[in-house]
């Protein structure tokens, strides 16, 4: 359940930043697959990928973290 939001609040701000799956996760040094996991919730994302990805989308880890 947890692992769903995070990758719904990933791909909506992923998309928001015009950004593809192919060019986001070769930005972030990940596989597409990998990022395609975490976004459809089956991967929970560790806390060093958590971080890479706030930076790159140039949010906070906050803006980021799904709300309960």
């Amino acid at each position: 359940m947890e692992a769903e939001k995070w990758g719904r609040r990933i791909r909506a701000y992923r998309k928001l930043k015009g950004y593809t799956q192919e060019g986001f996760s070769r930005q972030l040094g990940v596989s597409v697959s990998i990022l395609g996991e975490i976004e459809r919730g089956n991967r929970m994302p560790a806390e060093d990928l958590i971080a890479r990805i706030a930076h790159s989308l140039k949010i906070s880890i906050e803006d980021l973290k799904p709300k309960e």
